[in-house]
């Protein structure tokens, strides 16, 4: 279907039975999983464009869950939360989920969402903008093989760590806004928290800075955003 080929886990049935009929009245195709282990299933047997991933599920949790679909299978992930609690939760984890909504929701807004992610996780360089190989001091950056190396050594990054460094990278010393971010990261569509920045920028520093509590190559502007510059040798 023209929409593309969504998979809703969560253990309410209700709210898998009502949302995927609005999704399919939107044009999606829909499948539902109750459990991580049923969607798992459903994953390798039919490839699904997007997951909508309950946090909160039965056996395997959607947390333990979200790295088999996301980081092993490259398929977006939408997560679905009861309360605000979980959100933090989720947000302090790092775990690089494509976005977040908090229950009750609006099915119109769930379509949205989704179509957002879905145009930017599809979304393709054009033919005269190949990403290049970029290098900044220490730091080597290969957008092609989504990739980056501090003194040699590769970064464990997210998803979205590694689009918010090379995204930085691409302008090296110049102050970006979060709201700059957020567009050039997730999107200008994007309805979700402003903390997702924060987070991203926090796990960026554990894994880049030989300091995270003083860093220097992700540097905050006080009342501004943050720039990526390239300190001298620190080993």
């Amino acid at each position: 279907m023209p929409g593309g080929n969504v998979l809703i886990v969560d253990d309410d049935d209700l709210l898998r039975s009502s949302l995927g009929f609005s999704l399919e009245q939107a044009g999606f195709e829909v499948h539902t999983a109750g459990s991580a282990e049923d969607a798992l299933a459903i994953v390798r047997a039919s490839r699904p464009d997007l997951i909508l991933l309950d946090v909160m599920l039965p056996g395997l949790s959607g947390l333990e869950a979200l790295r088999k679909f996301h980081d092993q299978e490259g398929i977006p992930v939408i997560f679905l939360t009861a309360r605000r609690r979980e959100l933090d939760q989720i947000l302090g984890l790092e775990l690089g989920a494509d976005d977040y909504l908090t229950k009750p929701f609006d099915p119109d807004l769930v379509i949205a969402h989704i179509r957002a992610v879905l145009r930017r996780t599809r979304a393709a360089p054009l033919p005269d903008q190949q990403p290049q190989v970029l290098s900044l001091g220490r730091l080597r950056i290969d957008p092609r093989s989504r990739e980056a190396a501090l003194d040699g050594r590769l970064l464990d990054l997210t998803p979205k760590e590694f689009n918010l460094l090379h995204a930085m990278a691409l302008e090296p010393g110049r102050v970006f806004t979060i709201d700059e971010l957020l567009t050039r990261v997730w999107g200008a569509e994007y309805e979700g928290e402003p903390q997702i920045v924060y987070v991203n920028i926090h796990g960026l520093r554990q894994k880049i800075e030989k300091d995270p509590r003083q860093p220097r190559w992700l540097v905050s502007v006080r009342g501004v955003g943050y720039k990526l510059s390239a300190p001298g040798d620190e080993r």
